[in-house]
């Protein structure tokens, strides 16, 4: 049976109040803390998803969608960093290096947008098992991920120079980092995703070429997709039912919808960013 979690804590207190009251000993108390967190915590855990075949599943299919004026790129002075020669390889001509993080196809159609659908607890395998990326001519590849908790990362260096590889988990009000990598070399470097409270948005960054940036995101379940230039999504072997679905773009924000699925049935939808 589910408990609470303050009034399991509070029930905790309680007891080792007591016991500690009657004679018992501290140690003793905490022991059967410690036990009742596992009783209690254990079925929480087991809420994690589930692995199963899917039989006559829906599809979510769509496209997200740009409107409005686009956001200009970003400019860096390549003469203020190292590597201004070979980083300059991706210049504008100028000198400068831009930083495009909203990139829009000739429909309108809006790029590196990841969409999910929240909150299933059961359905096809997750067959998402690392998350790889490389770095070349000084930018990251691909520039958006998707990223699974408790899974690797593998970041591989293609250039001739090393990078500053600094690798974030954030929120709205808060930022920390992950793991370091002060010279990211041709061996590159591989570790574990691990995120802490509800956080699962990743910033990645080069310390020494600040236009080297890229972002990630953690999924819970394999429903999910990433838009191209054509912005156009799809999402199989969805379990019939009523779900959340959710589009992420890294800087633009996140939109959010219900939706229906049907028994071999195809629902279409759209955003618009």
């Amino acid at each position: 049976m589910y408990t609470p979690p303050h009034l399991f804590y509070f029930y905790l207190f309680l007891k080792v109040v007591s016991m500690a009251v009657h004679g018992g000993r501290i140690v003793a108390a905490i022991s059967h803390a410690i036990v009742l967190s596992v009783f209690v915590i254990c079925p929480i855990a087991a809420w994690a998803y589930e692995e199963t075949t899917v039989s006559n599943g829906g599809t979510v299919t769509g496209t997200v969608q740009f409107s409005g004026e686009l956001p200009l790129p970003t400019p860096f002075e390549l003469r203020r960093y190292p590597d201004q020669v070979y980083c300059g390889a991706l210049s504008d001509g100028s000198g400068y290096r831009l930083l495009r993080e909203v990139t829009v196809g000739a429909q309108q159609g809006l790029k590196d947008v990841i969409v999910t659908i929240a909150n299933i607890e059961k359905g096809k395998p997750f067959e998402l098992t690392e998350t790889k990326l490389e770095a070349n001519i000084c930018q990251f590849v691909p520039f958006v991920s998707v990223m699974r908790e408790l899974h690797p990362l593998t970041v591989i260096n293609l250039d001739p120079v090393s990078h500053d590889l600094q690798i974030y988990e954030r929120d709205r009000d808060h930022v920390f980092i992950m793991f370091h990598r002060p010279s990211l070399t041709k061996s590159g470097t591989s570790d574990t995703i691990h995120f802490t409270g509800n956080r699962r948005d990743v910033i990645m960054q080069c310390g020494m070429h600040p236009y080297m940036q890229g972002h990630g995101l953690a999924v819970e379940n394999p429903y999910y997709a990433m838009t191209g230039l054509d912005g156009v999504f799809t999402i199989k072997d969805l379990p019939a039912g009523s779900y959340r679905i959710k589009a992420w773009h890294p800087t633009l924000g996140e939109k959010v919808q219900d939706v229906t699925v049907t028994v071999n049935g195809t629902t279409s939808l759209g955003f618009s960013f």
